[in-house]
């Protein structure tokens, strides 16, 4: 994939929900909204919910839909904290530019994220373990649209 478009495509994440940005006009009655653009580049997230809650992330070109990742995820245990699950989607990885790093820990805190594909046809998991114990999962899948 094209660097510079992969580089926006992280810029982005982490400006937007993992960095904490501010939320734009909302598109549906309830939902969480996210804008991020940069000349030719326009990355959008939008969700529903917060404990339990579903997604779509979605990259535009000049305009025009080129990429896409549905999600849905859960709060499964006690301790869980979204300051944490930030912490590790900000760590966003270059090769793998979905959610957060294969793993990341701090504390008592541990996030877990396996993917299967390619940035053109993906699927994946989010896990995040408090102490040991499953407190939050998420699925994913997405990829280039047309």
């Amino acid at each position: 994939m094209d660097k510079i478009l992969i580089d926006f495509l992280i810029k982005a994440k982490q400006a937007t929900y993992a960095g904490k940005g501010a939320e734009t006009t909302s598109t549906r009655e309830k939902s969480y909204d996210l804008i991020y653009s940069d000349g030719d580049y326009m990355y959008y997230d939008t969700y529903l919910g917060t404990g339990k809650f579903a997604g779509e992330e979605a990259l535009w070109v000049k305009g025009i839909p080129f990429w896409s990742m549905n999600y849905i995820g859960r709060v499964t245990g006690a301790n869980f904290s979204g300051d944490f699950l930030k912490e590790a989607l900000l760590r966003v990885p270059e090769d793998k530019p979905f959610r957060g790093p294969e793993h990341y820990t701090d504390g008592d805190y541990t996030y877990h994220c396996e993917v299967d594909g390619s940035f053109e046809w993906f699927q994946g998991r989010e896990t995040i373990y408090y102490k040991g114990t499953e407190i939050y999962e998420c699925i994913f899948h997405g990829g280039l649209v047309e």
